[in-house]
């Protein structure tokens, strides 16, 4: 795989947690039963740093849960027809909350439509926004991000690296070709 650019450093990524923090806070009038729920593996330390910035704000936590949507996808419907959510990893009561999906990248749509079906299981929120670092297009689902970091066109050919410290010891978003 041969790395075309950089495309964004650790300044343009916490840029944009500042701004995603700000649309939200404003987009929902503040923290009032406000749930951030970041779609495992990069959408976990993205929804945490977003989560940070708001208490940087407002001077109040807001939660963060972890959603391992892996048993949902529907590539792996074969696997299990009645998939589960590790109950360790999401311990809050969604009902009747404000819960903002966060991942990393958005692409097909069917990452996040696993994350809705995983989010219903859990209870029923009162609204489901979703914040993402990078929209690359290309859907095949009718979802669309409330919160956008970045625009990226791109190409089927191309791949979306997303490097947060958290996960892999470096802030950045690399385009490749295949």
């Amino acid at each position: 795989m041969e790395t075309k650019a950089i495309i964004m450093d650790e300044s343009a990524i916490n840029r944009v947690i500042t701004r995603i923090a700000h649309e939200i806070l404003e987009k929902n009038k503040g923290t009032k039963d406000l749930v951030l729920v970041g779609i495992k593996t990069r959408g976990v330390p993205f929804a945490v740093r977003i989560a940070d910035k708001v208490k940087d704000i407002e001077n109040k936590e807001v939660p963060v849960q972890t959603l391992d949507i892996t048993l949902y996808r529907d590539d792996l419907s074969e696997i299990n027809h009645k998939p589960i959510v590790k109950s360790e990893e999401f311990n809050f009561n969604i009902n009747n909350k404000i819960v903002v999906l966060v991942d990393d990248v958005l692409f097909t749509g069917r990452t996040v439509r696993a994350a809705l079906d995983a989010l219903i299981d859990k209870g029923r929120p009162r609204k489901i926004q979703l914040a993402i670092l990078i929209d690359r297009g290309h859907r095949e689902l009718p979802i669309r991000a409330d919160y956008v970091g970045k625009n990226v066109p791109t190409s089927r050919e191309e791949i979306i690296s997303v490097n947060l410290f958290e996960t892999d010891g470096v802030n950045q978003v690399l385009i490749s070709n295949l």
